[in-house]
């Protein structure tokens, strides 16, 4: 398999495991039992679970664009773009308290953080490539 199709397989592999891994929290929206082994939420108001249920559906979106960009290049930039800016805000909103990020599990960080970095290399190299055929 030359070098080119070598790449591009292993970006859509990327994609496809992050977007359905992304996507996993909106199984709080199937099971409520999923809050409590996701984000440890045992005694929780309806209103706490409506909102976790509906972040549950925006991952699923999330994770979707990212599937999506897998099979349709033209939307990588943007699909990651989305994933870098939340995955970035949800770390940035967490870390810096000690009680909150001593209830996240370490998957979630170590998961988080290396999607950033996958997709932020991933939107740089289909950006320099855009801007290859652009002068071309």
């Amino acid at each position: 398999m030359p070098p080119p199709r070598r790449l591009e397989l292993t970006i859509r592999i990327a994609l496809i495991l992050m977007g359905a891994i992304t996507a996993t929290p909106a199984l709080a929206l199937i099971d409520t039992y999923a809050l409590e082994v996701t984000y440890q939420v045992t005694d929780s108001g309806p209103m706490e679970v409506a909102l976790l249920q509906h972040r549950g559906m925006l991952q699923l979106v999330l994770g979707a664009a990212l599937v999506w960009a897998a099979f349709f290049p033209p939307a990588r930039i943007a699909a990651a773009a989305a994933a870098i800016t939340t995955k970035a805000t949800f770390l940035a909103l967490i870390l810096p308290d000690p009680e909150l990020r001593g209830d996240l599990a370490l998957f979630s960080t170590v998961f988080d953080l290396t999607c950033i970095v996958i997709l932020t290399g991933l939107a740089a190299h289909r950006f320099a490539g855009g801007r290859r055929e652009a002068r071309a």
